[in-house]
């Protein structure tokens, strides 16, 4: 069980992919990430013996500390956030720990380097539907919290990824690695290569990849994502208001994939129904 001072593998696996989850900090030595090179989802290096200088900047939020085993480095730099006023605790059993758990481990090789001020730089066409919101919203949430996106017009988007080190991603036409595979779109493409496919993730990718390409028969939600989508395309002018918003769409489709499944809504209402969200500690 977990202590005031640590969270569970199992809890921070329900909290990791909502927009309240807390700031997952890995604190694993060189030599111990050089073992096993992945992180858990949505988590962000920093060197431990440098917890002085970049912790105060978490001051006021949770954060979860992620050494190899959970034991004292974990522990320590917790301790030592909390100093610097977070609300921080550290996961049982460290990364180890998650990993022999089975869950989804971010490959970091597939990562694109950061920019100088530590974020990845991504670029793809101007006017999102579907793939080009889903694809923001999944990087965001699992693989760097702190990803820029450029929206920018077709015949721009490989110009603008050389000049400003931008990772291009669904291009049209055009042979790259974050593009259609097949049948797969972007998304699918995406969660194969990060290493993320959870359930959740994975019946998510099918309503995108049936929205996305027509195929509204893939899962019933499909055609909901669809009209939302294009809804939302008409709503917003501005495209970086238009991820904001979808930001919070695929946030609402990804918990009821992840917990809303069996549930149904009747009205009258028979009996009680629904969950209100969490506190994120308890």
């Amino acid at each position: 069980m977990s202590s005031t001072l640590s969270v569970s593998c199992d809890r921070l696996s329900r909290l990791i992919g909502r927009p309240d989850c807390p700031v997952l900090i890995d604190v694993c030595t060189d030599a111990d990430f050089a073992c096993d090179p992945r992180l858990v989802p949505g988590a962000i290096r920093r060197p431990y013996q440098d917890v002085h200088l970049w912790g105060p900047a978490l001051a006021g939020r949770a954060a979860v500390v992620i050494c190899q085993k959970g034991l004292k480095l974990g522990e320590g730099v917790a301790a030592w956030l909390r100093h610097c006023g977070s609300d921080a605790r550290y996961l049982e059993g460290g990364a180890l720990g998650w990993a022999r758990a089975g869950l989804p481990m971010l490959v970091t090789e597939r990562v694109p380097p950061a920019g100088p001020d530590g974020a990845t730089v991504w670029v793809t066409r101007s006017r999102p539907k579907i793939d080009r919101i889903a694809c923001p919203w999944l990087i965001r949430r699992f693989v760097d919290p702190a990803a820029v996106f450029l929206f920018v017009s077709p015949a721009a988007v490989l110009g603008v990824a050389e000049r400003f080190g931008a990772t291009p991603f669904d291009l049209e036409g055009e042979d790259q690695v974050w593009n259609h595979r097949g049948a797969l779109c972007t998304f699918d493409v995406m969660l194969s290569e990060f290493g993320l496919s959870s359930e959740p993730l994975l019946r998510l990718a099918r309503i995108v990849r049936g929205a996305d390409t027509g195929k509204l028969d893939l899962e019933p939600e499909a055609a909901g994502l669809l009209a939302l989508s294009l809804g939302l395309s008409r709503l917003f002018s501005d495209d970086l208001e238009q991820l904001a918003a979808g930001m919070t769409l695929y946030d609402a489709l990804f918990r009821w994939c992840a917990d809303a499944v069996a549930e149904t809504h009747d009205w009258p209402a028979r009996k009680a129904g629904g969950q209100m969200p969490a506190p994120v500690w308890s």
